[in-house]
């Protein structure tokens, strides 16, 4: 579905955010990446969206190069990948149901969306998405009225307005309490496993790596210096992974 090769990324400022990644993501697969802050989690999923540009390297989707991908194109790849990002990133002072009928933007005209003016069908789709995270209720509320875990249900079904293949999630439980952590990654399975989106998460804590990962890589300053599966991620490879002064660290903390 997803093919990385090479993928390098410089800031203006001369920082190396990336330096030749390569890796593949298979349909159906909840592929997780961990690395300390700055290691290129959050660059690497903002470049295979295209929100940033890469410096070089390629981007395969469904065996289609799109790394210069721009127009029509550009705006055809992104509706087939949904975002979450950790800071849920809604337009806090607009209602439940206009956050989520934004998923919508790639499929319908600029003039119908900046007028607010929805279809029958899509307004349909969006009280499906939020009864599919349990926030029907919850759709003439402002954003801003709800709880992190509430807000980030919105991202989640604002992202399913897309129809996604992909879906990749950056960081999105870094700022919940372990049970509402917990909550979201459940509804990012149940996606992955019974309507066999793929997904593709940056994580923190190696507890929900092990619980949710089908296939984890790391990164580390810019570099992967894993690829494996979730249970061959011990101690040691933790510290090898984060360097030693991960030592003093919970091990369920990445």
């Amino acid at each position: 579905m997803l093919r990385v090769e090479n993928l390098v990324k410089t800031y203006p400022n001369g920082t190396q955010a990336l330096r030749g990644v390569s890796f593949s993501v298979e349909p159906g697969e909840f592929l997780v990446i961990i690395g300390l802050s700055g290691s290129g989690k959050s660059t690497l999923l903002r470049c295979i969206n295209r929100l940033i540009e890469p410096t070089s390297g390629s981007i395969f989707f469904d065996g289609k190069d799109v790394t210069q991908a721009s127009g029509e194109e550009l705006r055809h790849y992104r509706r087939h990948i949904g975002m979450v990002f950790q800071q849920f990133n809604l337009v806090k002072r607009s209602s439940v149901m206009t956050n989520v009928l934004s998923g919508r933007l790639g499929y319908n005209g600029t003039l119908s969306t900046t007028l607010g003016i929805w279809s029958a069908e899509d307004k349909a789709r969006a009280i499906k998405a939020l009864d599919r995270v349990g926030l029907v209720n919850k759709a003439d509320a402002r954003a801003d009225a709800l709880s992190g875990g509430q807000q980030q249900r919105v991202a989640i079904a604002r992202a399913l307005m897309q129809e996604p293949k992909l879906l990749m999630a950056d960081e999105p439980v870094a700022s919940l309490d372990p049970v509402l952590s917990h909550s979201i990654l459940g509804y990012l399975e149940q996606l992955n496993k019974n309507d066999n989106v793929t997904v593709l998460c940056s994580l923190h804590f190696l507890d929900l790596v092990h619980r949710y990962a089908t296939r984890v890589i790391a990164l580390k300053d810019g570099q992967k210096v894993f690829e494996g599966l979730p249970n061959e991620i011990d101690r040691a490879k933790f510290k090898e992974i984060y360097g030693e002064e991960a030592q003093d660290v919970s091990a369920t903390r990445v």
